[in-house]
């Protein structure tokens, strides 16, 4: 993501220290962030918290590069892992460095940016699936019928290990089966967890 590219007027740095947002999802810019070093985290926040990240990334490093040359939104969350440096630039002194590009290389840009945003915008709209969605789909998936014809699923990992598994925090996993178990799709309390309408957990996995 324009990991080399350097503007012709270097900003002075500004120092982030860790677990600050940088960027929101959605934002509208009008400046652009050059990580000059340090690690950011990418993903996805929900309740103050990365619950999702799909990646991190280090410096020197263009953190919203491609959304300034699309003029699109950010398309990830960004927040500090470490104490970073990095540099602010109005976005149109970055598009006016880009324009001053040879032709050849502002097309080279611009289809690994395109590139770069359809990897992203598919990576968030997996991870952005709803919760209870992915939850239900764990469960039908590891059902079993009992001897009386019920469907139960038991918990042979920890929560922790599946929330894991679902790409999502072991808070955001309790919350979820809690919210189920009022609903009365599953019932019971420890490791195993009976499942007494199916059809309308199929109905929750499917997001309907």
């Amino acid at each position: 993501m324009l990991t080399n590219y350097s503007p012709e007027k270097p900003v002075e740095c500004e120092v982030v220290a860790p677990g600050e947002v940088l960027r929101v999802r959605q934002e509208k810019l009008s400046s652009v962030l050059h990580l000059v070093s340090g690690r950011v985290q990418l993903g996805i926040r929900e309740d103050g918290q990365m619950r999702h990240q799909l990646g991190v990334v280090e410096g020197p490093f263009w953190l919203d590069g491609a959304a300034a040359m699309l003029n699109m939104p950010c398309a990830v969350d960004m927040v500090t892992e470490t104490r970073v440096q990095l540099r602010r630039q109005p976005i149109e002194d970055f598009m006016r460095s880009v324009e001053a590009l040879p032709k050849a290389a502002q097309l080279l840009l611009h289809d690994m940016a395109v590139g770069y945003r359809q990897q992203t915008e598919l990576a968030v709209s997996r991870l952005a699936q709803d919760a209870e969605a992915r939850c239900a789909q764990w469960l039908l998936r590891h059902a079993q019928h009992d001897s009386n014809g019920t469907m139960s699923v038991t918990l042979s990992q920890r929560k922790r290990m599946i929330a894991a598994q679902l790409g999502i925090a072991p808070e955001t996993f309790s919350r979820v089966l809690r919210s189920l178990r009022e609903h009365g799709l599953i019932l019971g309390t420890g490791n195993v967890l009976k499942l007494p309408q199916p059809g309308a957990l199929q109905m929750v996995a499917s997001g309907s």
